[in-house]
């Protein structure tokens, strides 16, 4: 009877402790790295928009994105032609480096800001005359987001942010976007 007792007693242990066990994902085993396309801002833009990120622990990472914009679209009065973004993430799951996450950023940007001169001609007439002029600045802001993995390591996130300019003059932008759909790798 103690014997059966005995075994009885270690089979629930270890039953126990193997439920325990937080289950390993592949994907989360010896990876920090990863390398993202947003495909919203190429679709959407026609901005090429690649990042990387580098993984702390399970809570937290830090990455840098850069941006081009390819968009000649003479309908936007300003539009990005260049940013170079430093970001820091903190997670909000019990898995690695997953889940819902909150983002400050730095960025500094170009864009092309399009004036239109309006003069009257001699003749009394209004005439029109464009200015392009193109401005760099720095913004710090702030986005949240979500970042799903498969266990093959694909990643998927969707975020949203904006950013205030710092020190900017008049015919500045205030403020300034982030935002995406990415798909990435992390090795």
């Amino acid at each position: 009877m103690k014997k059966i007792t005995l075994c009885l007693l270690l089979f629930i242990s270890a039953i126990s402790i193997a439920q325990e066990k937080e289950e390993q994902y592949p994907q989360d085993i010896n990876k920090k790295h990863e390398v993202k396309l947003n495909v919203l801002g190429a679709l959407v833009f026609e901005w090429i928009d690649v990042s990387y990120e580098y993984l702390i622990n399970d809570e937290s990472s830090f990455g840098v994105g850069v941006l081009v914009g390819f968009d000649n679209n003479e309908d936007l009065d300003e539009y990005r032609k260049f940013s170079l973004t430093p970001f820091y993430r903190r997670y909000f799951s019990n898995k690695f480096a997953r889940g819902f996450f909150v983002e400050g950023f730095g960025m500094l940007h170009s864009y092309e800001n399009n004036n239109y001169d309006v003069y009257i001609t001699n003749s009394g007439n209004y005439n029109t005359q464009r200015n392009d002029e193109t401005k760099t600045e720095f913004a710090v802001g702030i986005s949240v987001g979500g970042k799903f993995i498969s266990k093959k390591g694909f990643t998927t996130e969707i975020y949203l942010g904006i950013g205030r300019n710092l020190g900017g003059d008049n015919g500045s932008l205030e403020a300034v976007g982030r935002g995406g759909i990415s798909l990435g790798y992390r090795f």
